[in-house]
């Protein structure tokens, strides 16, 4: 057996009002200039606002550029806000997008170079070698977990090719898990954002990666989101559903250090081809691609079912899923949401070329992945 290593070193802050924390916690690193890395929707909302209100005795800066799937530009553009405010530390307030640009501005704004050219395929990456800047990450959505994640993921601007900074020293020094900040989120968006979490959970467990500690918190976040999923988009107010989606969140994302698999390597290709919202593109895939799976691990698929109640065992647990998709309101194929058939040989070129599917149970090849595709439209 080969030797393995295993971390998990985020700070975590969690439960109803943690937001009000975050002032505090600046004044006593003897930080007093942050610049809040946020979305162009929350930018102008009052729960920006709100969340501002925690924050006296700071010099606080507002970059609200990010918006849509990341791009290297956004990214460039908050290192600029940074430097323009004299900054010295990054709040990420937001949703993936906004968490993943909130990463690396910092690296933008103390190294030379697009960001880009860190990234961890790059010909010709450059190294993390200054100081980055303190930052600290408050989720406003429950679905990608990212402010937990060593990873940020960044398009490039003119293909659209979603590419990955991979660095144990962007991690947030501590995350402030807020489950308050999600009671405003409409339905469709709690139910993509849900999606993505259990699809995280589901196919870091499914992964044949060495991680029995990964293991074990994958099927406890697939537990909490079974149980708490639809109770979040019908009764959005309920904050115990609420925190529990959040917290299966965080842990989907802690678990996927084990790595993904085909259900990542497709969605990452129809954020790149269609601009799917990366939830709702786990959601339309999970299906074909799990079903797909089934036979290379039937024993993996009967301990999801058991965690998540589903009757039936490992067999049952697809169709349980497709039930809770339209119970939460995500129906419809591919097509019905603007992919179209002569799309599909430029997706299959993205997905092979996506690392998560190397962990995927069963080996795919891109005439799997024609007929997967094929299979959700």
């Amino acid at each position: 057996m080969s030797l393995s290593g295993f971390s998990f070193p985020t700070a975590i802050q969690f439960g109803p009002g943690a937001r009000k924390e975050v002032g505090k916690h600046l004044l006593d690193q003897g930080l007093k200039r942050p610049l809040i890395v946020t979305d162009k929707a929350l930018g102008a909302l009052p729960v920006l606002k709100e969340f501002q209100s925690h924050l006296q005795g700071l010099d606080v800066a507002v970059f609200s550029g990010v918006f849509g799937n990341p791009t290297a530009s956004q990214v460039m553009a908050g290192g600029a806000a940074y430097k323009a405010h004299r900054a010295d530390c990054v709040i990420g307030f937001g949703g993936g997008a906004a968490l993943d640009v909130a990463k690396v501005v910092g690296i933008a704004a103390t190294h030379e170079g697009d960001i880009i050219e860190y990234v961890w395929d790059h010909p010709n990456v450059r190294p993390i070698t200054n100081a980055l800047p303190y930052f600290v990450a408050l989720p406003t959505t429950s679905g990608t977990g990212s402010e937990v994640g060593r990873s940020s993921v960044v398009s490039e601007d003119d293909t659209h090719l979603k590419r990955v900074v991979f660095s144990a020293r962007i991690l947030a020094r501590k995350v402030f898990a807020d489950p308050e900040l999600t009671l405003g989120l409409p339905p469709h968006v709690t139910a993509a954002t849900g999606m993505d979490a259990l699809t995280h959970n589901i196919e870091s467990y499914l992964s044949p990666a060495y991680h029995p500690l990964c293991d074990g918190i994958a099927l406890e976040g697939a537990r909490i989101a079974a149980r708490s999923l639809l109770k979040a988009v019908k009764e959005p107010s309920d904050i115990s559903a609420r925190s529990d989606m959040m917290m299966s969140s965080m842990m989907g994302a802690i678990a996927f250090q084990k790595d993904l698999g085909a259900v990542h390597s497709c969605a990452h290709a129809l954020g790149a081809v269609a601009d799917l919202h990366h939830g709702l593109a786990n959601a339309l895939m999970i299906d074909a691609v799990l079903e797909w799976n089934h036979e290379m691990v039937p024993e993996k698929f009967d301990e999801l079912a058991h965690v998540c109640k589903v009757a039936g065992g490992g067999k049952a647990f697809v169709p349980w899923l497709r039930q809770l998709k339209r119970s939460v309101g995500i129906t419809g194929t591919l097509s019905s949401h603007g992919v179209k058939p002569e799309q599909i040989p430029r997706l299959v070129d993205i997905a092979v070329k996506d690392i998560c599917h190397q962990t995927n149970p069963r080996p795919v090849t891109a005439g799997d992945f024609e007929r997967l595709f094929k299979a959700a439209m």
